[in-house]
């Protein structure tokens, strides 16, 4: 399962890297010929460090662990590729100069022997939310990817570790940032990280590693490129948009593991479990970066209302009921936030058709769409239940209808 996992990195970086590669290939064009018009792509490499404290959400983190010792902070370094538009563009207006492209980092967490050090590989993208000087904004960056190299839980040779249970796990990062413009090739960025690690139940345990520190990143343009305002010319009017009802028709797959109870006490299931789903989502798009509406989600769950009953007609003591126990209908409400190249979602619905029993759930989706070849887009998610719960994982593709971005 671990190497499904890193097989779906791959296939998350491969969609972005033809972008990247266009990308760069325009800013060398732009390089190299005189005649050549403005770029269309600026493009820069940046060295990020991350540090700060580890919140204790597991005893395993409070000191109970080989060393008897209280895991509190953390470290981190990043290397970052990224392109954008050209300042004053249209799109650099449309979207408050926003940047996308792919990093790698390695943290540390002081306890190399029974956590590891693990690597990450991720997405990402930011933009300004506010413009405080010419030479400083107020920024946000979003990471998204998948990490390796963690000790996981073993019941003989790492018993203490019950905040995680895989080798591979899921990367979420959140950090805002001031962006200080030092000249036309370098930036500095200092600001706030906040980060999560979790396998979204493919494996248990699945505590989770959450961080929060401060952010300090170099970030140097591999092509001088001058600010928005000592743009040449006066800047192009930019494209009208109408507002419009959007279609998105999902489909994805996943798996998941479950805790059962046995004779009152809390047992890891023997197998992993099958997850499938599909949805049709009807969003209005009052303004360009901006979607909310409603969406049908059905589910499968092979896990649902299993449960362990030492049942001798079971090879394995499970009760195993009839399919229509683990099927169900939700609807959820949705909103998301639409930039170049990603679309960051989130939704809350609840099952409305059901046969009850671990089907009868509220639930939580946050969920990243990302442009393959118009109209198809790769889809991410994960789904909690009663905003505590982890579920499972949402891998799959979706097409977008009536999308005239």
């Amino acid at each position: 399962m671990e190497k499904i996992l890193a097989r779906i990195l791959l296939c998350l970086v491969g969609a972005l890297l033809p972008l990247v590669v266009s990308a760069r290939e325009a800013s060398l064009r732009a390089d190299t010929s005189a005649a050549a018009p403005a770029r269309r792509f600026v493009s820069a490499a940046a060295l990020e460090f991350r540090g700060g404290r580890l919140f204790p959400t597991n005893d395993f983190f409070a000191g109970r662990n080989q060393a008897g010792k209280a895991m509190r902070h953390y470290a981190a370094c990043h290397l970052k590729y990224a392109f954008a538009a050209p300042p004053g563009s249209a799109a650099d207006r449309l979207y408050g100069g926003a940047y996308q492209g792919a990093g790698l980092a390695l943290y540390s967490f002081g306890n190399r022997g029974e956590l590891g050090t693990p690597f990450v590989a991720y997405l990402f993208q930011g933009a300004r939310i506010v413009r405080m000087a010419p030479f400083l904004s107020f920024d946000y960056e979003w990471n998204f990817g998948l990490s390796w190299g963690w000790r996981p839980y073993d019941s003989h040779t790492n018993p203490y570790n019950t905040a995680v249970g895989s080798r591979v796990n899921a990367y979420i990062n959140t950090n805002f940032h001031l962006n200080w413009r030092l000249s036309s090739r370098w930036r500095l960025q200092t600001g706030i990280d906040l980060a999560h690690f979790s396998n979204g139940n493919t494996r248990l345990p699945n505590g989770g590693v959450n961080v929060l520190g401060a952010r300090l990143g170099l970030v140097g343009s591999l092509a001088s490129s001058p600010s928005a305002e000592e743009a040449d010319g006066a800047p192009l009017p930019l494209p009208s948009f109408r507002p419009r009802f959007v279609y998105d028709i999902v489909a994805f797959g996943s798996w998941r593991r479950k805790l059962y109870e046995d004779y009152g006490s809390w047992q890891l299931s023997p197998r992993a479990y099958a997850v499938l789903g599909a949805g049709l989502s009807v969003m209005y798009a009052p303004v360009r970066k901006l979607r909310a509406g409603a969406a049908f989600d059905v589910v499968y769950d092979a896990s649902a209302n299993e449960f362990y009953a030492h049942d001798p007609s079971s090879a394995d003591g499970f009760f195993n009921p009839p399919l229509s126990a683990k099927v169900a209908l939700g609807l959820s409400a949705r909103a998301e936030f639409v930039m170049p190249v990603f679309t960051v979602g989130v939704g809350l619905g609840a099952n409305v058709l059901h046969r009850g029993g671990d089907l009868k759930a509220f639930y939580q989706m946050l969920f990243l769409k990302i442009d393959v070849a118009h109209p198809v887009f790769l889809h991410v998610g994960y789904r909690l239940q009663e905003f505590k719960t982890p579920n499972y994982l949402m891998l799959g593709l979706g097409i977008r209808l009536n999308d005239r971005r």
